[in-house]
């Protein structure tokens, strides 16, 4: 069975299958058995701290990105809910899905050693445009001639070998054209992880400072921000249709097949939604969770959860597929959760995947 851009593919078919495939054609696996909880994860938690007074000031850099710093500390990174929990939370999921969440597993203590300093928001269509203009860089997508993929309402999954969600690749589609209105506020959608590395590295040496992607791990504690359920405002998928930009009643009328997966009202927005549009969590952050998928620096390791370290893990050394994280305006309650994980690879470009960048240094004084 294929794999849907939503979930990940059987543990079997994952090095064999392609990495963009539609969101209702998940494959059924059994999970390997989660490893323990380790005595240090096991002994209380101190809480994220909030940010304080002295903490420092939002600021914008030269791009127009504003940054929020994210103080140093500590959290339980993962999910230990059991499938019968999540059944009862999403009675319309295929009990498939819910076995398919093994690399959630075990809840571990990370240990955030610096404070850093991450976007506000996901880097704009007019922040991405800025960079192109002034470096010279041509996006992936380009450069290799094949395109990206883009909403088409003639399009039917269903006549296509690989059953995309998506029309593409496609020339006609790129970061300018994902196949719906975008204005320069939207977030950029459609770049690779070669494309995020790249505006990152122009920052750095434009601004003197690392620019970069968050690690997976930097990016759940930021999306947390002391929090510990499923959702940064709460565990009922109601708290969705208020503070995130995910698959809601309007989204599921352009793909009614998934309609019981929607949330039960309106969040407002159809397709991507101004950066913003929502309220921020605990550190003043926007749209950790929906909007669109946010690249992270991490290669993805399946079962890396169980021997990562416990201050600043980044993944494993090497790898295939980068992971992803946050979930997008197509993504359904169950796969918006923090704890949520999912990859593609590097040269993925995806209508619902974009990025935000962290700088490990605060304004220049």
């Amino acid at each position: 069975m294929p794999k849907p851009f939503s979930s990940r593919p059987l543990p079997a078919l994952r090095r064999a299958l392609p990495l963009l495939l539609a969101a209702a054609l998940a494959g059924c696996a059994t999970p390997p058995p989660s490893a323990p909880v380790s005595p240090s994860a096991a002994r209380p938690v101190q809480p994220a701290p909030a940010p304080r007074a002295d903490a420092g000031a939002p600021f914008t850099d030269t791009l127009g990105m504003r940054f929020v710093r994210v103080p140093a500390g500590e959290f339980m990174m993962g999910s230990a809910e059991s499938p019968q929990a999540l059944a009862k939370a999403f009675p319309h999921a295929e009990r498939r899905r819910l076995a398919d969440l093994a690399d959630e597993k075990p809840v571990h203590r990370v240990r955030i050693t610096r404070d850093f300093w991450l976007g506000a928001h996901e880097v704009t269509v007019g922040q991405f445009r800025q960079f192109v203009q002034a470096s010279g860089y041509v996006p992936e997508s380009v450069r290799d001639g094949t395109g990206g993929y883009g909403f088409n309402p003639r399009y039917d999954p269903s006549r296509t070998e690989r059953g995309d969600l998506f029309e593409g690749r496609d020339p006609r589609y790129s970061w300018q054209n994902p196949g719906f209105a975008q204005t320069d506020e939207h977030p950029v959608v459609n770049v690779t992880w070669n494309d995020a590395v790249a505006m990152a590295r122009w920052l750095s040496e434009r601004e003197g400072v690392t620019y970069r992607l968050p690690t997976e791990a930097e990016w759940e504690y930021a999306a947390r921000a002391g929090s510990r359920t499923r959702y940064p405002a709460g565990d009922d998928p109601q708290v969705l249709l208020r503070t995130a930009n995910t698959f809601d009643r309007e989204t599921a009328l352009r793909w009614p097949r998934w309609r019981a997966q929607a949330g039960a009202g309106s969040d407002g927005h159809a397709f991507t939604a101004p950066v913003g549009s929502h309220a921020p969590n605990a550190f003043g952050l926007y749209d950790m969770i929906g909007n669109v998928w946010e690249w992270c620096a991490d290669w993805y390791g399946e079962n890396y959860y169980a021997r990562s370290p416990t201050d600043d893990p980044a993944g494993p050394a090497s790898g295939k597929v980068r992971v992803r994280r946050g979930g997008s305006w197509h993504t359904w309650p169950l796969y918006a959760r923090v704890a949520f994980r999912n990859w593609n690879t590097p040269e993925t470009r995806y209508v619902l995947l974009g990025f935000r960048l962290l700088r490990e240094q605060g304004p220049k004084r």
